[in-house]
């Protein structure tokens, strides 16, 4: 498997793109697919990436502080753009959507606590609908404040974009961002 950074466009040459292979996958001690807990991953690349203005690192959060529903995050990726499975984008697309309470999201009209959004996580779509990361888009960010918050994690099948299926996000929590430290410090 190989990291491409500083893309725009996934077809395109652009003088920006990094490639690196990849030297150590590091997944969080306990992560099983069957549960949603524990979706977080570290990639080490082999090679050093170069700072440049398309590839910048992001503020991890100082504090582990919920983001309020009602506030709006961005998140991004190059993944499905309807819930058509070839309908990847070439581009990197982002768009803004908005913090969903988790009562609200285990509700019975949006996921009916099946998987039940925990207190790990960060729900978060557009209540009109149309705004979402699908498939594609996962472990890509979720910014809000200028802070990355959370990491797509997943959502209802083939209901990318409906306002009954928003997007779940792994949320950064204290456990999670010491973990991040330790393993960064070797």
């Amino acid at each position: 498997s190989k990291v491409i950074l500083g893309a725009h466009s996934q077809k395109a040459r652009e003088k920006e793109k990094q490639y690196f292979q990849i030297a150590k996958q590091i997944r969080y001690p306990g992560y099983r697919y069957d549960h949603k807990e524990k979706d977080i991953m570290l990639l080490q690349l082999k090679g050093r990436a170069r700072i440049n203005k398309a590839v910048k690192p992001i503020s991890l959060p100082t504090s582990d502080a919920d983001p309020k529903p009602g506030t709006t995050c961005a998140v991004a990726g190059w993944g499905l753009t309807c819930n058509d499975p070839k309908k990847f984008s070439d581009t990197l697309r982002e768009v803004n959507i908005t913090v969903i309470s988790r009562q609200t999201c285990n509700d019975k009209n949006h996921y009916n606590n099946n998987p039940v959004i925990t207190g790990n996580m960060i729900c978060a779509g557009d209540k009109n609908g149309g705004k979402d990361t699908c498939g594609g888009d996962s472990g890509g960010p979720l910014i809000c404040n200028h802070e990355l918050k959370g990491i797509t994690a997943f959502g209802k099948r083939n209901k990318c974009g409906s306002s009954d299926g928003p997007g779940v996000y792994t949320r950064l929590t204290k456990k999670y961002l010491k973990w991040i430290g330790k393993t960064i410090r070797g």
